[in-house]
């Protein structure tokens, strides 16, 4: 069984999505996506000042099965990514909430409402 800490907002796509100070939200994938994607090879995260939008693609992360696209779960501006994932991106495999992926500045904390909590989001999963 997947992984879902109770501290964190999911999408219906897999990202994760972590409220922090001045209104900045750390998005990651989580433990179930990376099990499904299997051993993650690469990761191209979003240029800081990039402008994303809720729901919308932004990010690309491949494996030896399959690439997929990673959603920004709020509106804002890109205003942070993680470097060292770009030389290890298979660390997301080891642990998907603590390697996280990028930073937004949300446009609109609303957003945040019409993400799942952690109940709902394992039982989309049928768990």
């Amino acid at each position: 069984m997947s992984n879902i800490p109770g501290d964190l907002n999911y999408s219906q796509t897999h990202e994760w999505a972590k409220l922090e100070a001045d209104n900045v939200v750390r998005v990651g994938i989580t433990d179930f996506a990376q099990e499904q994607l299997g051993d993650v090879v690469y990761i191209e995260l979003p240029e800081i000042g990039r402008a994303v939008h809720a729901g919308k693609p932004c990010s690309v992360i491949e494996s030896v099965k399959a690439a997929s696209d990673i959603h920004s779960p709020v509106s804002g501006e890109i205003v942070a990514i993680n470097e060292p994932l770009k030389d290890a991106p298979e660390t997301v495999n080891q642990d998907s909430y603590a390697n996280w992926l990028f930073c937004v500045k949300a446009s609109d904390l609303a957003e945040l409402d019409g993400l799942l909590n952690a109940t709902d989001y394992a039982s989309s999963l049928g768990h």
